[in-house]
């Protein structure tokens, strides 16, 4: 079997779990090159990632001596890759045997992605059983892409701007796309929907291949206030792009409201934080179309810790159970 596909491991201070990752992609037979880009870290990153290699020779790592940002490494790796097929592996998640093979093995697509299944820490370093569920291939759209995006308080996350799909470079190459490396959050969210504005075909198959450790410090937990304002000006340069829908277009404009009331929340909480009540205020009071945002989100938040305290049992499945991103469709596990 061919080996056609590069694997890009983005990598801060990952000493702890970056082996893991390294050796569950040499691990695919259909594994051209891993490229680690260690971003600037401050402790043994690319010395654990160079422990993990094997003696084929596909283990490539790249060096920032400050950090950059995930979307600037990936594309450092995207530069430094002669692989056809593209794909992404966080430096704490692993991927599981056979993924490659199940997701080449489908046809017409410029990107495919697959499940994920969400484990701790303890639970990645045991054997763990997945469920056996059938492809059930199908066609993720823009609009469907963007609606899958908007979270909802009080709903179990299923975001299909997680995924990892594979990407076909020949397609980022004919539409001179790669990640906008001003952005810190956000920036898969972001190249995809870019891509499928450019008329990618987008596969996804319900079938397990990718582990994510869950971690409570996670970026997407962490995130800057001023990362918030870049994602949702993301989000307006989609909106220039020709030739969008009108529904395409009230959806992104719809998730672009969505991250810029997190990002006037966010900034009247810094803003009260760091210079006191009175500034806040003022803050709020000079921009009436944040107000709806502001006080929506200090109520929410004020009664968030209930919710969280109510659904803390089942976080993860409880006694032995994993989750999975994508809901099985009906009678596909096999």
């Amino acid at each position: 079997m061919s080996r056609e596909v590069c694997v890009i491991i983005a990598a801060k201070n990952a000493a702890q779990t970056i082996g893991r990752a390294v050796s569950s992609a040499l691990q695919q037979p259909q594994t051209n090159e891993v490229i680690v880009v260690d971003d600037g870290s401050s402790d043994d990153t690319a010395g654990a990632a160079r422990a993990a290699a094997d003696d084929s020779g596909r283990l490539k790592i790249l060096r920032f001596d400050e950090n950059r940002g995930p979307a600037a490494a990936r594309n450092g790796a995207i530069r430094a890759s002669n692989s056809p097929i593209l794909g992404v592996l966080d430096a704490d998640d692993f991927l599981l045997p056979g993924r490659f093979e199940r997701m080449l093995g489908e046809n017409d697509w410029d990107f495919i992605a697959d499940n994920i299944v969400f484990v701790d820490e303890a639970r990645a370093a045991q054997q763990l059983e997945i469920a056996d569920i059938a492809p059930q291939p199908r066609l993720l759209d823009l609009k469907g892409f963007i609606e899958g995006n908007i979270s909802k308080r009080g709903v179990q996350r299923g975001e299909v701007g997680f995924l990892k799909p594979l990407i076909r470079r020949e397609f980022l190459d004919r539409n001179e796309l790669r990640y906008h490396e001003q952005l810190r959050l956000g920036e898969d969210y972001d190249l995809y929907a870019r891509a499928l504005a450019h008329g990618a075909r987008y596969k996804i198959i319900h079938s397990c291949g990718y582990g994510a450790v869950v971690h409570g410090n996670s970026l997407s937990s962490s995130h800057r206030t001023e990362d918030l304002r870049r994602l949702y000006e993301a989000d307006r340069a989609i909106l220039a792009l020709p030739g969008l829908s009108r529904e395409e277009r009230a959806l992104i404009e719809r998730h672009e409201r969505h991250i810029r009331a997190r990002y006037e929340l966010r900034h009247f909480l810094d803003l009260k934080n760091q210079h006191g009540k009175g500034r806040a205020l003022a803050y709020a009071a000079t921009h009436p179309a944040a107000l709806p945002a502001i006080a929506g989100g200090i109520l929410l938040d004020k009664t968030d810790r209930f919710r969280r305290k109510a659904a803390a049992p089942a976080a993860l499945g409880g006694t032995g159970a994993v989750r999975y991103l994508l809901a099985s469709p009906a009678g596909s596990p096999r």
